[in-house]
C-alpha cells in the first residue's frame, strides 16, 4: 500500500507508529500494554488479542464486559479465518410473549459469546496458556487501576441510564463507588469482576457456560422475569466462518458475513468502486453518502441471522449489483430506498506479531453497559433490542435466533497478501467508518493516522447526515444545495473510534489510533 508519511492535512493528537516485532492498538493504554506483554512473553497476535480483550472488560467496562459478543478476522500463517461468537436469543423467548423490547433489563439479554470466543481463538491459534492471558485483567480488577478521562466521562453518562431498582443492583454494586461513578485518575478495584475472571481463567471459560456463573445467571434471570437459561449458555457455539470481500480500486476489503453489518460497508464500497475520486471534495462526499443510504436500505431489508436470510449474501455484493446501484446515483440527494439484485457502546482492537500474523477483533455490550444487568461481575449485553416484533420484518424476534449485529472487524489484502486489520467502533457508525477510512487510505493515500483523523460524517435517517465540526464549509454548502440535510454534531463520540495496522512489504508495521478517545499503541 502506498503510504504518504509526510502529508498530514488534519490536526491530530497522534502520530503514526512504526515497528517491526509487534504492535497492539486499542482504546486504552493499560489494555494495550497487556497485549504487548503477551507478545514479549513469546505469544503471538492471537494471544495478544485475547489478553487485550479480557483487559478491556475491566478498564473500559462502559463499552464491553464478560457478557459481550465477539467477532474476529485472523490472518495466521498466510491464511484468513473468520470467527463469529455472537449469541442467540433465549430458547424460551418469542414475540408473542412481550409487547415491547426495552433497552435495559433482562428482556433484551442475548447469550454472551465473547468469552467462549476467547477460548476458541486460544485453542486454535494461541501458544500461551489460557490462564496467563487473563492475568493482566484479573490484576487490574483485583488490585486496581486509574480510570482514564474519556472512560470516566462515558461511565458517568451511564449512571443516568441505568435504573436504580433491585433488578439492577448488580450494576450499582459492581460499577459504582459510594454511589458514584469514578472520576478521571481515580483508582478503582472491582473484586466481583476479578472473581468472575478468575473462575473463567481457572475453568477455561466453562464457569460461564456450564458452571457456577451459568447457574447464577439462570437464577437471576428467573427471579426478574428474564428468558435466559443455563441451557442457552450450554448450547452456545462459536462459528468459524469464511470472511466475505469486495474489490475496491485494486484492493480486497474483507468483513465477516451476516449476522453482522460488515456487509453494509462492502455494499457501499461495491457501489463506489464504479467511481474514481481525485479529492475529498463535495462530489466525493455526496457520492459516498448516497452509496451508504443505499447499502443501509438494502441491509435493513435483507440482513439478519444468515440462517433466516432469503437473499443470498453474494448477490448483495456482486459487481453487477454494485453497477446497478451506482447507476442510480445522480447529482441530487435521493431518499434511501430498497432495490433487489438481479438473482435472488463497543471496543475494537488489532494486533500483529513478528511472524506477520494479525488479528482484527471487536467485542461489545452494545449500548454503553448494555442491558444494565450484572450477575456476579458478568455485565450482560442488550443485543436483543435490535430484534423486531413485526412478523413481516426480516429481523423478527424468534427463539434461538441471532439478531442483526452492529459490531464488525475489517481487514485489507492486495493480490492475496495481507495489508492489515482495521476497525471503527460505534453502533451504526461502524460500516460508515469502515467505508470512510478505507477510501481515505486507498483513494487518497492517507497514512493510517491521517485516515483516522479525517473528518467523518454519519447517516442518521432519511436525508439527514451529521458531520464533525471543522468540516469544510464550502463542502457543507454544496451538499445542502444537492438536497442533503446536514447538521454539525459536537459530540465527537458519535463518529466512532478506530484503529489501523498496515504491514509493509519488508514486514514493518505502520499503525494509527483514534484521536477522538484515549487510544494507544504499544509496540516493540
Amino acid at each position: 500500500m502506498k503510504i504518504n508519511y509526510y502529508d498530514n492535512p488534519f490536526t491530530s493528537k497522534r502520530m503514526n507508529v512504526i515497528a517491526r516485532n509487534g504492535v497492539v492498538c486499542t482504546g486504552n493504554n493499560l489494555a494495550t500494554q497487556a497485549g504487548l506483554r503477551m507478545l514479549q512473553a513469546g505469544g503471538n497476535a492471537v494471544d495478544a488479542a485475547i489478553a487485550t480483550a479480557a483487559c478491556l472488560t475491566v478498564v473500559e467496562p462502559c463499552s464491553n464486559g464478560l457478557g459481550s459478543d465477539g467477532f474476529a478476522i485472523v490472518w495466521m500463517k498466510d491464511r484468513m479465518y473468520g470467527m463469529n461468537s455472537s449469541g442467540c436469543s433465549p430458547y424460551e423467548i418469542s414475540a408473542d410473549q412481550i409487547t415491547e423490547i426495552p433497552k435495559r433489563g433482562w428482556i433484551p439479554v442475548t447469550v454472551p459469546g465473547a468469552v467462549k470466543g476467547w477460548k476458541a481463538l486460544s485453542e486454535r491459534f494461541g501458544v500461551l496458556p489460557f490462564k496467563q492471558l487473563l492475568e493482566p485483567a484479573i490484576d487490574y480488577a483485583r488490585n486496581g487501576y486509574p480510570v482514564s478521562a474519556e472512560i470516566a466521562r462515558m461511565w458517568k453518562k451511564a449512571l443516568n441510564a441505568i435504573p436504580n431498582t433491585e433488578e439492577f443492583n448488580g450494576w450499582y454494586d459492581t460499577f459504582t463507588f459510594d454511589g458514584k461513578t469514578p472520576e478521571a485518575g481515580q483508582m478503582v478495584c472491582m473484586p466481583k469482576l476479578a472473581d468472575a475472571l478468575e473462575k473463567i481463567a481457572d475453568t477455561k471459560t466453562d464457569a460461564l457456560y456450564y458452571g457456577e456463573l451459568a447457574d447464577r445467571i439462570d437464577e437471576e434471570s428467573r427471579k426478574f422475569g428474564g428468558f435466559l437459561r443455563k441451557k442457552d449458555l450450554e448450547n452456545h457455539k462459536v462459528e468459524w466462518v469464511d470472511p466475505i470481500h469486495v474489490d475496491y480500486h485494486g484492493y480486497q476489503v474483507w468483513e465477516l458475513p451476516p449476522n453482522g453489518q460488515g456487509i453494509v460497508a462492502l455494499m457501499a464500497l461495491n457501489i463506489l468502486n464504479n467511481f474514481k475520486f481525485e479529492s475529498r471534495d463535495a462530489t466525493c462526499i455526496h457520492t459516498q453518502m448516497e452509496a451508504l443510504k443505499m447499502a443501509f436500505a438494502d441491509a435493513k431489508e435483507y440482513v439478519t441471522d444468515a440462517k433466516y436470510m432469503k437473499m443470498p449474501i453474494q448477490d448483495l455484493i456482486s459487481p453487477e449489483y454494485g453497477r446497478q446501484r451506482a447507476s442510480q446515483i445522480t447529482n441530487i440527494a435521493l431518499a434511501p430506498s430498497v432495490d433487489k439484485p438481479h438473482g435472488s457502546g463497543t471496543v475494537y482492537l488489532c494486533t500483529a506479531d513478528k511472524e506477520g500474523n494479525m488479528v482484527s477483533y471487536i467485542q461489545s455490550n452494545y449500548m454503553g453497559f448494555g442491558s444494565g444487568i450484572v450477575v456476579d461481575g458478568v455485565s450482560l449485553q442488550n443485543r436483543g433490542y435490535d430484534f423486531s416484533l413485526n412478523p413481516s420484518h426480516i429481523n423478527y424476534l424468534m427463539p434461538h435466533k441471532k439478531t442483526y449485529h452492529t459490531i464488525i472487524p475489517g481487514f485489507l489484502t492486495q493480490n492475496g497478501k495481507p495489508v492489515g486489520p482495521f476497525g471503527v467502533m460505534g453502533g451504526y457508525m461502524q460500516p460508515q467508518g469502515h467505508m470512510q477510512v478505507v477510501s481515505n487510505m486507498i483513494d487518497f493515500h492517507l497514512n493510517p493516522q491521517m485516515a483516522l483523523d479525517a473528518k467523518r460524517f454519519q447517516w442518521m435517517e432519511g436525508m439527514k447526515f451529521i458531520i464533525e465540526p471543522g468540516f469544510d464549509e464550502d463542502i457543507i454548502s454544496e451538499l445542502k444545495k444537492r438536497g442533503h440535510e446536514i447538521e454539525v454534531e459536537d459530540e465527537w463520540a458519535m463518529f466512532g473510534r478506530g484503529q489501523i495496522i498496515v504491514r509493509l512489504e519488508n514486514g514493518v508495521y505502520v499503525a494509527g489510533c483514534e484521536s477522538r478517545t484515549d487510544s494507544n499503541i504499544a509496540c516493540y
